[in-house]
């Protein structure tokens, strides 16, 4: 069988796993640093474990309330990315450059929305119905 080039070099295999996770990292670490929005829902997702460590919940309710929290720190990652490439493009204000930020916020939003939405919903029937 011939193997067809995707047209894009670079390693393969293991390499291309271990260079992946090195610019996942530093992208990790760049949100961190320049975004104040990563940093707090990160303290949200320390809070988050803890509660759930505490709290007697069944396993995949503990799983979905910790997922539904990742669920907003990965759309806020995508909303940095979002916001950087648009800044990039230049200072000057455009509509669709507006636009674009103002979904990616819209994004978050419903992100947020749904991690609260299921965090009271599990702990309503948990311990109030």
């Amino acid at each position: 069988m011939v193997q067809q080039n995707s047209g894009k070099p670079g390693a393969t295999g293991l390499t291309r796993v271990i260079n992946a996770t090195g610019y996942s990292m530093k992208g990790l670490k760049a949100a961190f640093q320049h975004e104040a929005a990563v940093r707090q829902e990160l303290a949200l997702l320390l809070v988050a474990i803890v509660a759930v460590t505490w709290l007697p919940l069944p396993v995949i309710e503990s799983i979905l309330m910790l997922g539904v929290v990742v669920l907003v720190l990965i759309v806020e990652l995508l909303n940095s990315a979002i916001e950087a490439v648009v800044d990039r493009i230049g200072p000057e204000r455009h509509d669709l450059s507006g636009r674009a930020k103002d979904i990616g916020s819209a994004a978050v939003f419903v992100a947020l929305s749904f991690a609260a939405f299921t965090w009271l919903y599990i702990l309503y029937h948990q311990f109030i119905a």
